[in-house]
């Protein structure tokens, strides 16, 4: 099993924290960096400009997706990889850096 007072579960909780942060951060920033540009581009009503600037949000919507996607495919990828104790260790990071941090 995944040891509960090693230095690997606090690694793991902090890395889960921090793609959670990025799972959200980064698709709400692509999203709104596309959606000030298509804004501005519709102000200057210049109709070459909106069509790049269409092109540009789809490409930053695709990618914020793909961000939002990516704590999803790591958990995947490293259950296939570590097999069952590594997926459960993965699975209980949190807890356990809880549990670690408070003395339980």
């Amino acid at each position: 099993m995944c040891p509960s007072d090693g230095e690997l579960i606090k690694i793991l909780g902090l890395i889960k924290k921090v793609l959670a942060i990025l799972q959200i951060a980064i698709p709400i920033i692509l999203l709104l960096f596309g959606t000030l540009d298509l804004g501005k581009a519709v102000m200057a009503g210049d109709e070459k400009e909106i069509k790049a600037a269409t092109s540009t949000l789809l490409k930053r919507a695709v990618a914020a997706i793909a961000v939002f996607l990516l704590f999803m495919i790591v958990t995947l990828v490293t259950g296939w990889v570590g097999g069952k104790e590594w997926a459960t260790c993965w699975a209980n990071a949190n807890k356990n850096v809880v549990i670690s941090n408070t003395g339980i």
